[in-house]
């Protein structure tokens, strides 16, 4: 029996977590448990828990003004202010502007250690900013995605309203926990289903 998982493996199959797509690249190769007799890749439950425990610990280094979470697809936006709401980040929902990061004349201008981006591909001119700056970048990547600018990949069905409410319910509780601002999960007084867009 390997380790505990963050949540029971009924969870994450109905959250469809591990759901990819017809598209495969290379970056994604390594976390593709199969390909499905429909063409829809299927990604290994156990390297998303395993990656979601790392995850939680990089961003357990950071204090939560420090964070910044981009999400451009609406099936992230209540996620990410469930999140952010939780933690106490900073959060950028709908289409980034370039240089929120980069230019201090701009009303938005922010600052962040750390940045988590939804999908690498729409969330792009946030990437890119965080780029300039330096700062590490968490992606939640899917099958298709390209991943040669992200620190740490996090590989998940980023598309799908059940998938990215867990994926961030979980990335919540863990944070919480590592800064020992909760002891143990019973603490945790939120639901995963609390943080499904509508």
């Amino acid at each position: 029996m390997s380790e505990q998982l963050l949540v029971p493996t009924e969870v994450y199959l109905k959250s469809g977590i591990h759901i990819g797509t017809k598209y495969k690249t290379k970056y994604m190769e390594d976390f593709i448990y199969k390909t499905r007799p429909d063409g829809l890749s299927i990604l290994n439950l156990e390297k998303i828990d395993q990656r979601l425990k790392i995850a939680a610990k990089l961003l357990s280094n950071y204090e939560p003004e420090e964070i910044l979470i981009v999400g451009r697809r609406e099936s992230a936006w209540k996620p990410i202010l469930m999140f952010k709401k939780i933690t106490g980040c900073q959060a950028f929902i709908g289409r980034y502007p370039p240089g929120v990061l980069t230019n201090t004349n701009l009303k938005n201008f922010t600052e962040a250690g750390i940045m988590i981006v939804t999908d690498p591909w729409t969330d792009k001119n946030a990437v890119n900013d965080a780029l300039k700056v330096g700062i590490p970048i968490i992606g939640l990547c899917d099958t298709n995605n390209q991943t040669n600018n992200i620190d740490f990949v996090l590989p998940c069905n980023n598309k799908g309203k059940k998938s990215l409410a867990l994926i961030f319910w979980i990335l919540a509780r863990e944070y919480l926990k590592l800064k020992g601002r909760i002891k143990n999960d019973k603490e945790f007084k939120y639901s995963y289903e609390e943080f499904i867009q509508e």
